[in-house]
């Protein structure tokens, strides 16, 4: 049987798809362009014929009822190692269950905590060769893939092909069925005179040649702006983004200058604008890889001169860097946080850095504080803090005793604090 033959054998509707949804099953799905909008969409509609449906998933670019509707629960439930605005509200209900990893180790961690059953995936039109292509998201999805019993395919014909480990034999289908689906992209997320601060005093810790990681909104958005007058800088990202795309057009991104992946932009997925979408079609510059190779920190350690840009929602006058949580409500994720900080601080030449406002809620809260807030996870430890960078300033961690990132850290706090940050660093007799 040829590759169109094969296609029409398994070609079906989206009303097939769903009822090879059966009760016990376990869901995966990916997200950003490979996210399965159709499926997702209609996939509530399933709960009074089924129960104890796991979903995993994370970050969902649609608002779909299946996240947001309570009376699921026990029918159709979400598993996942990231919240979202659905899984923070949703939390009371009892339908959310966080699984805490490391971006590199997650595909072994989904399949090892509930193995998905069912992975559905929106995929590219399938090539001369047979071949669909998960474009936009390796994060745990070939893992998924490879471990479910039956694999559904959302063919869409906006889907792109971007190379790297992206092609999938059509083959692996079970079941496919076609869509018409726009891609989600990226809000634009412009940028604050406060973030375009920080991002000055960021990028001057950044050198033509470096090789960069960046994550999405408005701080990385400022920092990808303030990069414009770099040269033969390098990529090696979880995130492929717009900012990103802009610099890689502009020629500042070349890559020539890395010593590991030479000439190659690597990156896990992508989500961002039109135009990087255009610029990642079919290049063989660029490369995207599973996670597990990616985030993996030995991985990232290799790449000299690496620098990793991330944010944070607080950081302790020791060094403790809370990225996901407030207090003990759950906020987001590790994600590849901890990742990108441990590869940086092993790379030669290479930087980690903390980037984030000096207050919170309109001024009136610090970012920094003597310590975290009761039950605020750790996701990057003080032993590999490197840099924290606020619209005041550079505290250097790294080398550096307890005395004197306390100093460096109400350096760069807000000067409405600083007093009481003192204050409360002598009772906690930090200096």
């Amino acid at each position: 049987m040829n590759y169109t033959d094969f296609y029409q054998s398994k070609l079906g509707t989206l009303d097939g798809a769903l009822a090879m949804i059966q009760s016990g099953d376990t869901i995966a799905t990916p997200i950003y362009g490979n996210e399965p909008t159709q499926f997702l969409k209609r996939l509530h509609t399933i709960s009074n014929r089924v129960e104890n449906v796991s979903l995993w998933t994370m970050l969902l670019m649609g608002n779909y009822p299946v996240m947001t509707d309570d009376s699921l629960k026990g029918h159709i439930d979400i598993i996942t190692f990231f919240y979202n605005n659905n899984c923070r509200d949703g939390h009371s209900t009892g339908r959310y269950q966080m699984v805490p990893l490391n971006l590199h180790s997650v595909g072994p961690t989904i399949i090892e905590t509930r193995r998905p059953t069912v992975f559905v995936a929106a995929v590219s039109p399938m090539d001369s060769h047979g071949k669909v292509y998960l474009s936009f998201d390796l994060q745990a999805t070939l893992d998924c893939l490879k471990a479910a019993d039956k694999v559904i395919f959302e063919v869409n014909s906006h889907i792109p092909r971007f190379f790297g480990e992206t092609a999938i034999p059509i083959e692996r289908a079970d079941y496919i069925y076609e869509a018409d689906t726009p891609l989600p992209y990226a809000p634009a997320a412009p940028s604050s005179e406060v973030e375009k601060k920080i991002a000055e005093n960021v990028t001057s810790l950044i050198r033509d040649g470096d090789c960069i990681q960046l994550g999405i909104g408005g701080m990385p958005n400022a920092v990808g702006e303030a990069l414009m007058d770099k040269h033969d800088l390098g990529i090696h990202t979880e995130m492929l983004t717009s900012s990103m795309g802009k610099l890689l057009r502009a020629g500042v991104v070349t890559n020539a200058r890395k010593n590991f992946n030479t000439g190659k932009t690597i990156g896990a997925f992508a989500w961002g604008d039109q135009q990087l979408y255009d610029y990642l079609a079919e290049n063989t510059s660029v490369e995207l890889r599973q996670a597990a190779w990616v985030n993996d920190p030995y991985v990232i350690a290799q790449n000299d001169n690496m620098v990793s840009v991330n944010a944070a929602i607080q950081v302790d006058l020791t060094g403790q860097i809370c990225s996901e949580s407030m207090g003990s409500r759950q906020f987001s994720g590790t994600g590849g946080a901890f990742d990108f900080a441990f590869g940086a601080f092993h790379s030669k030449g290479g930087r980690g850095i903390i980037a984030l406002t000096s207050t919170a809620k309109g001024g009136t809260v610090s970012k920094i504080q003597p310590q975290l807030t009761p039950g605020g996870v750790v996701s990057i430890t003080r032993n590999i803090a490197d840099y924290v960078v606020t619209e005041y300033g550079i505290a250097k961690l790294r080398n550096r005793t307890i005395r004197q990132r306390v100093e460096n850290l109400i350096a760069i706090a807000h000067p409405d604090f600083r007093a009481e940050l003192r204050k409360q660093a002598d009772k906690l007799m930090l200096w």
